[in-house]
């Protein structure tokens, strides 16, 4: 099974965060998980609130949990509640159903990590997730 090197985790947050800025968005954070659930790199911009690491690290492990973006999960939750309780309970409360969490696939579209964001709306941290994916020549689930 593939994983995420830190290399490419550091170009998708940086790329993620670039993109936030030139969009002129709130300070974004970025967290990039390996496919296992574990931190490989995150960063926070200047100006950030606080609990920015745990809202996109429950994004980011979200996606990785379901196999989906966390915006889907969102739906889920929205759908079926109590199933959802019980995943959150289930993981210790490291999963956070909220758009900006997407999943990050190989050239050969291997799940080797995720990436959560957090900063701004939830349509914004994703577009921004999904630039940072794509500058680091890997894929996501979305077009």
């Amino acid at each position: 099974m593939a994983d995420i090197t830190l290399k490419q985790a550091d170009i998708i947050i940086d790329a993620t965060l670039a993109r936030g800025t030139e969009s002129k968005l709130r300070p974004l954070s970025a967290a990039v998980l390996d496919n296992g659930g574990n931190v490989k790199a995150f960063k926070k911009q200047d100006g950030g609130s606080i609990m920015r690491f745990e809202m996109a690290f429950g994004k980011a492990y979200a996606s990785l949990s379901l196999g989906r973006a966390s915006r889907l999960i969102l739906e889920r939750a929205q759908e079926r509640p109590i199933f959802m309780d019980y995943l959150i309970k289930a993981s210790n409360g490291k999963i956070f159903p909220e758009g900006g969490g997407v999943l990050i696939r190989s050239a050969e579209g291997e799940v080797i990590g995720a990436i959560g964001v957090t900063g701004d709306t939830q349509d914004r941290d994703e577009d921004c997730a999904l630039v940072g994916i794509k500058a680091a020549g890997l894929k996501s689930d979305e077009p």
